[in-house]
């Protein structure tokens, strides 16, 4: 991932995890949604082109929500998720 855009990720998970730790709903810029076709899988949409998916994970510590990233790149990483 080009520098650019993994700062662009970067600020796009400082959002998200504040929108998480909200409890309110991820923000609309974002762009999170179930994959369709895939149950577990999530995806986040950030920068001009860039994909994110992720799925949420087992509680590593009591009270927190996991999150695991899965892949990050352009729309391509929807073909495997």
């Amino acid at each position: 991932m080009p520098p650019a855009q993994y700062a662009e990720f970067l600020t796009a998970i400082t959002h998200f995890v504040a929108d998480l730790k909200a409890g309110t709903g991820f923000r609309k810029g974002l762009r999170v949604k179930k994959m369709q076709g895939h149950d577990h899988i999530w995806e986040m949409t950030f920068g001009d082109d860039w994909r994110a998916t992720f799925e949420y994970g087992e509680t590593q510590v009591p009270g927190e929500i996991h999150i695991t990233w899965r892949r990050i790149g352009t729309h391509k990483v929807f073909k495997r998720p």
